[in-house]
């Protein structure tokens, strides 16, 4: 338990900064009109593709059997993240099109 309390108060800007990331995160999400979110997911899943290859790069440079496991895990939820968000996108893109 004290180590938990070290770790926290050697780094509690960082820790700070991460949780007002997400408050902001979550409410400039929530402000994103439907029509803008075809165009943020493809944004994100182009970035979320680089992140797959700098995960792929850092696993290849991995020494230890622990960070080649947590780079494995890594770029498997990279690809289901880019994989799911170009399902959201299509399915975005079909409400879109013309019924015959």
């Amino acid at each position: 338990m004290e180590k938990i309390l070290e770790f926290f108060l050697q780094n509690r800007e960082a820790i700070f900064i991460v949780i007002l990331s997400i408050f902001l995160g979550i409410e400039v999400i929530s402000h994103v009109p439907a029509i803008l979110h075809t165009p943020l997911m493809s944004g994100a899943n182009a970035i979320h593709g680089v992140v797959i290859i700098g995960a792929i790069i850092v696993l290849g440079h991995a020494d230890t059997t622990g960070s080649k496991i947590i780079g494995f895990i890594a770029v498997i939820l990279g690809t289901l993240n880019v994989v799911g968000g170009f399902v959201v996108t299509d399915r975005m893109l079909e409400m879109f099109k013309k019924k015959k």
